[in-house]
């Protein structure tokens, strides 16, 4: 680059900086892709140099959510063909979402079994699930992987703000021995960064919310966000007058997306600081932190619209979820449902626990149900709606929970993936490694020099 095309560049930097964030004092908060303003148009790049893009140019996200326990195989597993399928009770509540989905049949992860090891599946359910490894049974010497997500956030990570996103709605966090003499840090995290440091997951919505639109260095954010706080004012305040002077920019398409977008911030505002006001948990066995709501289903929902908001801004594209560790043995009550869940899943072929399981099942497919709705309901930049433009995976590193199975994982597929997947259909690959179906993934978003995960024996075909 010339000296003159250099200078140019950084002539143009503030202005392009300005046009993707909202500023104000001690805040800056990223905006979801507006078509009106030129630094957010699109520009299309040929397949081979695309990294986490569609062919629109339109960012393509890619996210990983784990439900606990496993499933009930005769209600989870479709009947019918790959087309003409027909959705079992587990999987109901995506009836609308038919076309969106694949069901992929027949993935194992053969080192999540007991082998040599002996018990701890639970372990072995969580932090095999991404990354395929045969973990070390220990308490202290603690060898994983890295997981898919974070190698497809090593290679696109300069790409946004954050790296990557991992959230969980587990409500306790435990250290040393859990499961079978398994480290806590196996049972409690699905991301690993390398073999020995797992990405902890965030559980409270405020911490999420500050870490995508706070600002300033660590301590910074806090003083920032305990001066928003005393004054009770939302984060919408402080960059109102930028906001105002963007609307007048701004074509009547990207109004409206702007006031969806700034509306949808300050309902999320709205619904932690409910939370917060309604005290500590009603468990008194369990501390709630500052922001984490006293039901399952709203903390499930305020941090799926967490996900929701960081892909709409493009501050991540790479996100993971932990709707809760494996081995959770939280009851179901919004469902009436007083039993611990994990208890449940070991019902030795009692067909009243096993229907209880089966209700559990879906009550959680009903909540990745209505993030997936949120998404298709979203525009994204190129017109198409964020769930098109994205690959969600949804599935547990248990198969059947009551004989701790790993192989025909229960896992499905959501998303368009920005026309390279091929949804509405329901696939069964006999017995290979789930981690085949991840490679695909990374390839799909940009990481192709990824040739080996865990024990993948090359890339799922015919996604």
């Amino acid at each position: 680059m010339n000296k003159s095309s250099h200078q140019s560049d950084h002539r143009n930097a503030p202005s392009i900086n300005r046009r993707l964030f909202l500023k104000g004092v001690g805040t800056c908060m990223a905006l979801p892709a507006l078509t009106s303003l030129g630094a957010n148009r699109l520009v299309a790049a040929p397949a081979e140099t695309r990294l986490a893009a569609t062919a629109t140019g339109a960012p393509l996200r890619t996210a990983f959510i784990k439900f606990p326990n496993g499933a009930i195989p005769r209600s989870w597993a479709p009947t019918g063909g790959m087309l003409d399928f027909t959705l079992n009770e587990t999987m109901q509540p995506l009836s609308a979402l038919r076309d969106q989905i694949q069901i992929m049949g027949g993935l194992d992860h053969l080192n999540a079994t007991s082998g040599k090891d002996g018990g701890g599946d639970h372990a072995r359910g969580n932090s095999v699930f991404l990354t395929g490894v045969r973990l070390n049974k220990s308490a202290t010497d603690v060898r994983a992987g890295v997981s898919i997500d974070q190698e497809i956030a090593g290679r696109i990570k300069h790409l946004t703000r954050l790296p990557s996103l991992e959230l969980t709605c587990a409500r306790e966090r435990k250290a040393g021995a859990c499961d079978s003499g398994y480290a806590c840090a196996y049972q409690h995290n699905i991301s690993w960064r390398s073999a020995t440091t797992p990405m902890t997951p965030e559980n409270n919505p405020r911490k999420v919310f500050e870490r995508l639109f706070g600002t300033g260095d660590h301590g910074q954010r806090v003083a920032n966000y305990r001066r928003r706080l005393a004054t009770r004012r939302s984060i919408l305040d402080f960059v109102l007058d930028d906001a105002r002077a963007m609307h007048r920019e701004l074509d009547a398409t990207d109004r409206a997306k702007l006031d969806q977008y700034l509306t949808g911030v300050r309902d999320v505002e709205m619904r932690i600081q409910n939370a917060e006001s309604l005290g500590p948990n009603l468990d008194p066995e369990v501390v709630t932190p500052d922001g984490v709501p006293a039901t399952h289903r709203e903390h499930l929902a305020i941090m799926f619209d967490m996900m929701l908001l960081a892909f709409q801004t493009d501050s991540t594209r790479v996100a993971t979820m932990m709707m809760s560790f494996d081995g959770d043995n939280r009851p179901h009550p919004e469902i009436g449902i007083t039993e611990g869940h994990h208890q449940l899943s070991h019902h030795l072929n009692d067909d009243e626990k096993i229907a209880k399981v089966a209700r559990i099942d879906r009550w959680y497919v009903e909540q990745f149900a209505g993030f997936l709705t949120r998404l298709q309901n979203t525009e994204d930049v190129d017109g198409k709606s964020l769930l098109h433009n994205s690959m969600i995976m949804y599935g547990s590193g248990n198969a059947d929970g009551n004989r701790h199975s790993h192989d025909n994982l229960p896992i499905i597929l959501a998303g368009g993936g920005g026309g390279q997947l091929t949804p509405g259909r329901n696939l069964k690959f006999g017995s290979v490694p789930a981690t085949n179906l991840f490679l695909s993934m990374a390839d799909k978003m940009g990481a192709r020099d990824l040739e080996r995960l865990g024990d993948s024996t090359g890339r799922l075909v015919g996604v």
